[in-house]
């Protein structure tokens, strides 16, 4: 099976998470962390940096890794480095999303998370309420 390599930003801003719902490709219109795919040569960090700008036109710094997160999909293997980002510059502009929604802690699940998205949630829930340094 065809291994997928991705990276997921997770940007938080104060107890709040940001969230997409994808505008194209086989997944329309589920909900996931925004990011994408790492290319030739990238680290993660840069892939994510790279992602955010060209999708939300913003800048990111970011942080520790949360997980990785490994899916089958019916038709490919999906391994994804998920970070906590937060915003240094821009406005998170829509480029290829429907749509994007500011969660907090109790409002995570009302939206369709795309499969893979689904076990990083549980653990962010976890980490929003306590007081840690998420980003370098």
């Amino acid at each position: 099976m065809k291994t997928i390599r991705v990276v997921a930003a997770v940007i938080r801003k104060d107890d709040r998470i940001f969230a997409t719902q994808r505008g194209y490709g086989e997944f329309k219109d589920g909900w996931e962390f925004p990011g994408g795919k790492i290319e030739q040569g990238e680290t993660p960090q840069q892939a994510l940096v790279r992602e955010i700008r060209e999708e939300l036109e913003t800048e990111i710094r970011v942080g520790d890794l949360i997980d990785t997160i490994e899916y089958n999909y019916p038709t490919f293997h999906l391994s994804m480095d998920c970070f906590w980002c937060e915003i240094v510059e821009g406005s998170l502009e829509l480029k290829e999303h429907e749509a994007a929604k500011w969660l907090d802690r109790e409002s995570l699940y009302t939206v369709d998370w795309l499969p893979a998205d689904v076990g990083l949630v549980e653990k962010i829930k976890n980490k929003l309420d306590e007081n840690s340094n998420y980003v370098e």
